[in-house]
């Protein structure tokens, strides 16, 4: 054997068993930045319940009508026609021999279901699709000036009045359309000679209500301005909510054990106790953000108000979809919220018409913003009916948020309770519970936390966006792009 083969020292795999091992606190990867966290305001809940006063609302809003499919047979129970603001005071009676009188109508791609300046009879509610209202300009040309969705509806007003329809609404895809006429409207009244009267009765309570409220639907505040003399001052006073809506905090909860033997024997470098606390705490963190947007109960996809809910009009989130919820939010927004991957998808649109957006550093975190707003990412914004592919990437719809934040501003604000017991963090605490005739040693850890939408303007959603839209660019051709295809 030649020297050069032969062992000449100590070798490194050998010398290892005598060094000190550089180690790790334990990491997790579903640990995320929280930014939602960070950005909110937190107001403190000393009684643990937090309660918004607001004006009185003496005109109800549009509200989206939940349809149920049973059978492939669309549905929907008589109460939600009170969710149609002409329809809202109507008798219990009436509501429901309408709803007994809904057709069911399959349309195709590019109808029109609503021609400007015809007569409209027809009442809808849409199913399943999208449909886009289009009114003439004063230069004689289409303009697009809002799109409707599932549970959202239309031609209401056509139904009770003799006026030709102002707008043009088109299928923009396949729809399933739920619809009731006036000639379905008139055999309701005239089945019981009673009910004619109630109709009207309620309907013109609603047109005087009308008349009577701002676009919010508060009574106006009556005023005088003017340099006239010799004028009557108006008498006026704002009503409040007789019934505001009230907040208590929600609790995240879980038990941490450990065992005595342990955190006694084996606590260095790292407290087994404290590692086994600080992930539980990140767990727990990651609940109250997603929580936070999630809840049916206070999250914020579930606490937006229909008015405040857009759809994308190509299903990728485009700077125009994401203007147009700047106009919905445009008191003072403080930042858009969107998955990842729906921050990506508005990206490549920005690429494809050539407008990148700038960059800002939030936290010394470099963001993207559209019209000087940060766009947040914010995993808990979940891809709906996701799939993943091969590689593992999830492709589907989602929403993105925009939001006002703040009691000053009348916006979104968190809520917690600080000073609670065995507090190691604002609003959470830990306790010791007990020890076991086996060692090992219980703690209860609670979080507790809620959140708030002061007014309904505050916040935004852009809803259907779709992540897995790509453009095709035609690298042959240096001198520009062409038109992109989806794959």
């Amino acid at each position: 054997m030649s020297d050069n083969l032969l062992q000449r020292s100590v070798t490194t795999a050998v010398a290892r068993n005598l060094a000190n091992t550089t180690k790790t606190s334990p990491q997790m990867m579903s640990i995320t930045p929280r930014w939602l966290l960070r950005l909110l305001p937190w107001v403190q809940v000393s009684g643990g319940t937090y309660r918004v006063n607001r004006t009185k609302v003496e005109l109800s809003k549009a509200e989206r009508i939940d349809i149920d499919f049973v059978g492939g047979v669309a549905s929907f129970s008589p109460e939600a026609l009170r969710s149609v603001p002409l329809f809202s005071r109507l008798p219990v009676d009436i509501t429901t021999r309408m709803a007994n009188r809904f057709k069911t109508e399959v349309v195709s791609l590019g109808n029109e279901l609503v021609v400007e300046g015809e007569d409209g009879n027809k009442f809808f509610i849409i199913a399943e699709g999208q449909v886009e209202v289009l009114s003439k300009g004063a230069h004689g040309s289409n303009l697009r000036i809002a799109l409707l969705t599932e549970g959202e509806f239309f031609g209401d007003a056509d139904i009770v009045s003799e006026h030709r329809s102002n707008v043009t609404i088109r299928t923009l895809t396949p729809c399933v359309l739920m619809t009731f006429s006036r000639k379905d409207l008139d055999a309701v009244l005239n089945e019981i000679p009673s009910v004619k009267g109630e109709f009207q009765r309620a309907i013109e309570k609603h047109l005087e209500l009308l008349s009577a409220t701002n676009r919010y639907g508060e009574r106006n505040i009556d005023l005088v301005s003017g340099f006239a003399e010799n004028v009557e001052i108006p008498e006026t006073f704002v009503d409040y909510s007789p019934t505001p809506k009230e907040y208590s905090l929600s609790a995240i909860q879980t038990i941490v054990r450990v065992h005595t033997r342990v955190s006694d024997l084996y606590n260095g470098p790292y407290d087994q106790l404290e590692e086994q606390m600080r992930l539980t705490i990140e767990g727990i963190k990651e609940r109250q953000e997603w929580d936070l947007i999630n809840s049916k109960k206070f999250g914020l996809l579930h606490s937006a108000d229909p008015a405040m809910r857009l759809s994308t009009r190509y299903g990728a989130p485009t700077p125009d979809d994401l203007d147009e919820l700047l106009a919905q939010v445009w008191k003072k927004p403080a930042f858009f919220l969107a998955h990842p991957r729906a921050i990506a998808a508005f990206e490549r649109e920005c690429t494809w018409r050539g407008v990148p957006p700038d960059t800002t550093s939030l936290f010394g975190t470099p963001m993207i913003t559209w019209r000087g707003i940060p766009l947040v990412p914010c995993d808990k914004l979940e891809i709906g009916k996701t799939s993943r592919n091969q590689s593992g990437q999830q492709f589907g719809t989602t929403n993105i948020l925009l939001l006002r934040v703040g009691e000053a501003d009348q916006g979104v604000v968190g809520l917690h309770q600080t000073g609670i017991p065995g507090e190691i963090m604002p609003s959470l605490s830990a306790r010791l519970m007990a020890t076991d005739s086996m060692g090992v040693a219980s703690y209860l850890l609670s979080l507790y936390s809620s959140c708030a939408v002061l007014t309904d303007d505050a916040l935004g959603v852009l809803e259907n966006v779709e992540v897995a839209y790509y453009h095709d660019y035609d690298h042959r051709n240096p001198s520009g792009f062409e038109d992109g295809l989806g794959i």
